[in-house]
């Protein structure tokens, strides 16, 4: 139940709520179906599952010896309100969204769902429940990948391109609401490559579908019934829905479980620099009508930069053949690269071009 703040709070879905919304991919009809979403929404359905986790206090973090003839509950309710960061050592329950991605039981679903889970329920949309175990998560992007074993038929849901939505597009949405399960949601995409800075990767749908409580980790659907982001955070002054939600695209997530199914744990690319964004000044003078490129501050010690000559005054403008607009898509385009890789930097350095080839290193886990 995270949440930070931006000019109003900005609140982790689980939290506050995600709900998935259905979009339409270009060249697709631009309408409602005829007769309403309940054909598409009882196909969708059984893809969907309800996530509920149990979590306990950090074991390091523990009760501290009681008076005589006081127990835990009468503790908590005496100086629970003057301890707001001390845990609570009975179990925490929550809820959550997830979607089936494979027929031997993969579920994508939010990091934050289940961060910190001692033990994780599924209930598949016919009242089946079933154990579940991390497979590995990605705190960067708030994306996991759990796995139940079922002895019964699964409906995996299908992937569709996130890159192919439009803002206006039609999207729709089946989640867990407030524990409520098999509630269906719809709205359109109200914009496209959000940074809402949360993390060096967003890159966010932004829909005016409802967002509520335990929609975290439920998938937005376009109208050809495919999967085109899940559902994350919303935006609200009061912790409720006021119609702006945010879902990761499907592009990164299929990206990030593919890696995580392969042993668990994601591996990026790492260049080895700090940067900063340019300046108008800088901007006006090199003759660009915006800020373009990431200005590279520091070079670290025995890092690729280093070892390929980049330096600090460096304005690195393009990167293994993506254009870099500002930091955060050259924190982007150097994740989606593979260790060991060449990759070409163009840089600007003092006014004039040069192409620098680097091999890139593996960023370190304590950075992802």
């Amino acid at each position: 139940m995270n949440t930070f703040r931006l000019p109003v709070k900005l609140a982790l879905a689980s939290t506050l709520a995600a709900t998935a919304a259905m979009a339409i991919v270009p060249g697709a009809a631009l309408a409602v179906p005829a007769g309403g979403y309940a054909d598409l929404v009882e196909d969708l359905s059984p893809g969907v599952v309800y996530i509920e986790v149990s979590s306990t206090s950090p074991a390091e973090m523990q009760m501290p010896d009681l008076p005589p003839g006081m127990n835990k509950e009468d503790f908590m309710r005496r100086f629970g309100p003057l301890m707001p960061n001390f845990p609570n050592p009975e179990p925490t329950r929550g809820l959550g969204t997830g979607f089936i991605i494979s027929q031997d039981g993969q579920i994508v679903t939010n990091n934050h769902v289940v961060e910190g889970a001692t033990a994780i329920t599924v209930t598949l949309s016919d009242g089946q429940v079933f154990d579940a175990e991390v497979i590995g998560t990605d705190p960067l992007t708030d994306v996991a990948l759990i796995k139940i074993n079922a002895d019964v038929e699964l409906t995996p849901l299908e992937f569709g391109a996130s890159s192919e939505m439009r803002a206006g597009d039609e999207v729709l949405a089946i989640g867990n609401p407030f524990g409520l399960g098999n509630t269906v949601t719809s709205g359109i995409v109200s914009a496209v490559a959000r940074n809402i800075n949360s993390g060096p990767y967003d890159d966010f749908i932004q829909t005016d579908a409802a967002i509520n409580r335990g929609n975290s980790g439920g998938p937005l659907f376009n109208n050809d019934g495919q999967v085109i982001g899940m559902n994350t955070m919303i935006f609200s002054p009061g912790g409720g829905s006021v119609g702006i939600g945010f879902a990761v695209p499907s592009d990164m997530i299929t990206d990030i479980v593919a890696d995580l199914a392969d042993d668990g744990t994601i591996t990026r690319g790492w260049l080895g620099v700090q940067i900063r964004p340019m300046s108008e000044e800088v901007a006006s003078v090199l003759g660009y009508d915006a800020p373009v490129g990431a200005v590279v501050e520091v070079v670290s010690d025995d890092s690729p930069a280093a070892a390929a000559g980049l330096k600090a005054g460096d304005i690195i403008l393009s990167f293994a053949g993506i254009e870099i607009e500002d930091t955060q898509s050259l924190q982007r385009a150097v994740a989606d690269v593979d260790p060991g890789t060449v990759a070409q930097a163009m840089v600007l350095r003092k006014g004039t071009e040069v192409t620098i080839d680097v091999t890139l290193g593996t960023l370190p886990v304590s950075n992802t």
